[in-house]
């Protein structure tokens, strides 16, 4: 039985990107589930190229789909009502309520948008959830104290004026600087967002907490803000992760007595958490890499999702890549390409539209006899499916523009409404549509049979061990943040 006691929106801001947002959102989530209420994440605006399809066929920001997962509730777009999906380095496409709406560069899309039209969207957003959960947390993005971004703010201390909600200041203590930022941070802030800073959390601490015991208080002192929580830093907790920044530390080589799977590394590559089930796999050696030799060197090959296909099948080739994945094949290895990467895999990729670019048509790598044309309307769906001749029922979801017809060959996949997906080629060479298609034991363990390796790295349960996670998170933020204070601040007038 839900606690029916209304409580206020709980928003979480940082002193910097990377402090750690998303996990902690995702373990209030998890907590607030665990003491009997219906909590629902938050996020008015978000960047990255991992994304999630929701069960109404829109799009939104993977870190609210994963802290949805933590709730225990399907994933809405209205939790991450306004995503940015960058296509370069200056260019990104603008998704909002789950639909893109077209491309933008940064100066574009903070000096000419309508920048009370997408705040107004972003607090409807909030209010279909509000209406329907209890709590909302909610996440900020990056730093709070960019005072030159206020005025086009639409996402962290605006969201908690609108919404009247208590704010905790993350900082992370790891990078170093801990007081200046916080101190900087808090001071910063006009009066009434100061006012909703209730609380400040230091996270990912090394080391024995106490000797931070004159830090907590010197803190306290110099902004007049209790410190709710020293989170130690931790390493056997595994949350999916959202920002890309997390693949610099996968990046790696082949290992003797294991099964070395290696993705490579795009430019724009896009859902990374594509291969999370494969990297948890004790026998299993998962590592991303650029380098033509290392790829080479591994068992299986994997060509993953791109939010500009072309752009990254011509940065393969330059780099001698194409060349690596394609005498992979040759040599009989496991080559399997999602997405982006099953377009790659193809003969041709036109783009009539120009959607990508100015490149109109390139060859493909030629290792699946399909050929793509790239469209404006974007494919957003989660479905049920059948992998290869096997009967077991599977799960996915697709986020892609651009259709692919088969010239030859075999569909992979028969998708639950009727239709096919993918190509096969052979047991050790296909592409699909399907994110999350390597979550599905069948799947990997038929890739391991067809390479003749080791099938007992398959017997793993990737939902189950998703759920011991989120446990095991919310078990170790309660023992270091004071939840009696946080639950005071949510209930006050």
């Amino acid at each position: 039985m839900k606690n029916k006691e209304k409580l206020k929106p709980l928003m979480f801001v940082g002193t910097g990107s990377d402090v750690g947002k998303s996990v902690i959102n995702a373990a209030f989530c998890r907590i607030f589930l665990q003491d009997g209420y219906h909590p629902a994440p938050f996020k008015a605006q978000n960047m990255s190229l991992n994304s999630y399809a929701s069960a109404e066929g829109l799009e939104l920001g993977r870190a609210q789909a994963v802290q949805a997962e933590a709730c225990g509730i399907p994933c809405l777009s209205a939790m991450n009502p306004i995503l940015l999906k960058p296509t370069s380095q200056r260019k990104a496409q603008v998704v909002l309520n789950g639909k893109p709406v077209g491309d933008q560069t940064a100066r574009e899309y903070f000096l000419k948008t309508d920048r009370e039209f997408l705040f107004a969207e972003a607090m409807k957003a909030w209010k279909t959830l509000d209406d329907r959960y209890n709590p909302i947390v909610m996440e900020g993005a990056g730093s709070i104290s960019e005072v030159n971004l206020w005025d086009k703010d639409i996402t962290n201390m605006r969201v908690s004026l609108e919404t009247g909600a208590p704010t905790i200041l993350i900082a992370d203590i790891d990078r170093g600087g801990v007081f200046g930022s916080v101190y900087g941070t808090i001071q910063l802030l006009p009066e009434a967002e100061r006012r909703l800073i209730k609380g400040i959390l230091i996270n990912k601490f090394r080391g024995d907490i106490s000797l931070f015991e004159e830090g907590r208080k010197t803190l306290e002192e110099l902004t007049g803000v209790p410190v709710i929580g020293v989170v130690p830093y931790f390493s056997d907790i595994h949350i999916e992760q959202e920002d890309s920044v997390v693949i610099d530390y996968k990046r790696g080589h082949v290992k003797d007595g294991q099964v070395n799977v290696a993705v490579v590394l795009l430019r724009h590559m896009s859902n990374f958490t594509d291969f999370n089930t494969l990297e948890r796999m004790p026998d299993v050696n998962l590592y991303y890499s650029a380098n033509p030799e290392e790829i080479a060197k591994a068992d299986i090959v994997l060509v993953p999702g791109s939010k500009n296909t072309i752009s990254d099948l011509m940065y393969l080739r330059k780099q001698g890549l194409a060349k690596a994945i394609i005498q992979a094949a040759e040599a009989g290895k496991g080559v399997y390409g999602i997405c982006g990467g099953y377009q790659i895999m193809g003969q041709e990729i036109h783009d009539p539209n120009q959607v990508e670019g100015e490149v109109e048509s390139i060859p493909g790598l030629g290792l699946l006899p399909v050929i793509t044309t790239l469209t404006k309307e974007k494919r957003t769906v989660q479905t049920a499916f059948q992998f290869a001749d096997r009967d077991e029922a599977c799960s996915g979801y697709e986020i892609h523009m651009g259709t692919t017809e088969l010239q030859d060959g075999q569909p992979l996949c028969r998708l639950r409404d009727g239709s096919s997906d993918g190509c096969m080629v052979s047991p050790k060479l296909w592409g699909t549509y399907l994110h999350g298609v390597l979550d599905n034991k069948v799947v990997v363990e038929e890739i391991m049979k067809a390479c003749q390796l080791e099938a007992k790295a398959v017997a793993f349960d990737y939902n189950e061990f998703k759920e011991t996670q989120y446990d095991k998170l919310a078990d170790h933020i309660r023992g270091h943040v004071d939840m009696d204070y946080v639950y005071s601040v949510m209930k006050e007038d």
